[in-house]
């Protein structure tokens, strides 16, 4: 006689404590699982694609009348995608997958990863890797999906005051410009960080020799912005990318001559 325990009925005999009715009749918005890191294959504008680690956050709404949401599907839903090229396009059908198993009505994935460009020197050209923070975040609330990017971006911002008051020199500071964006079509993380770079007063690499400081130092010192300066004319940008229907662009310029930082921020579209 075999004495190995059916799985089947092992698994019927055992309750299923997360769908007992609860008797407090509230409803929770967000439930599930945070902060968990999972190997990812994102689009690469030059090379195709490219390998990092992400950091999730997947949530989905439990009814008033549910005990508990099911944590384990949220793993075996994020593993399902090992082989898989993660975009702004699997990454809503994941989001969908989500929100349809666990018998949710409304969902949430948040991905964050670093993002490696490959970068060359402005005069000596040599290259070296810059990394971006980036990240992905898909909702559903009822019919309605919504993909944002984000993505923050280091760029050198020179106060055009300190220009004009000085007889010679002019402050400058590194900034990080956050931008967030709403698309219905896809869109390059290389051409969101082109669009803040291009902005700035100059952009910033991994690696210079003399000849690159001198030209970015120049570079910076012929076009001063204030962090007002930054945020508007990344805006205009924006406005004329019909691929963006909503954004939030944000600039920090941690000072080096005052111990605070200066920020500005504009958003559009968003509810």
């Amino acid at each position: 006689m075999s004495t190995t325990p059916d799985k089947t009925k092992i698994s019927d005999e055992i309750e299923d404590v997360q769908n007992i009715a609860d008797q407090r009749k509230i409803a929770i918005d967000k439930v599930g699982i945070k902060d968990i890191k999972h190997p990812v294959k994102v689009s690469d504008r030059s090379t195709g694609e490219q390998y990092t680690i992400a950091n999730f956050n997947m949530y989905v709404n439990l009814p008033h009348q549910f005990k508990g949401t099911h944590m384990s599907r949220f793993v075996e839903i994020l593993n399902e995608h090992n082989e898989r090229e993660i975009t702004v396009k699997t990454f809503r059908e994941m989001l969908g997958k989500m929100t349809e198993r666990l018998d949710a009505e409304s969902g949430y994935i948040e991905m964050n990863f670093p993002y490696f460009v490959n970068k060359e020197a402005p005069i000596s050209k040599v290259r070296s890797l810059m990394d971006y923070d980036v990240t992905f975040i898909g909702e559903i609330k009822g019919t309605e999906t919504m993909t944002t990017v984000k993505v923050v971006v280091p760029v050198t911002s020179l106060c055009p005051c300190s220009k004009n008051i000085s007889d010679y020199g002019a402050h400058n500071q590194r900034s990080h410009v956050t931008l967030t964006v709403r698309v219905d079509s896809f869109v390059w993380i290389e051409d969101l960080i082109d669009i803040v770079e291009k902005e700035a007063s100059c952009e910033i690499y991994g690696l210079l020799k003399r000849p690159d400081e001198k030209y970015v130092t120049e570079r910076a010192y012929d076009n001063p912005k204030f962090v007002e300066d930054i945020v508007r004319d990344i805006a205009a940008q924006l406005n004329m990318d019909k691929r963006i229907n909503a954004y939030t662009v944000e600039s920090e310029n941690f000072e080096s001559i005052h111990n605070h930082s200066a920020y500005a921020l504009i958003t559009k579209g968003f509810d």
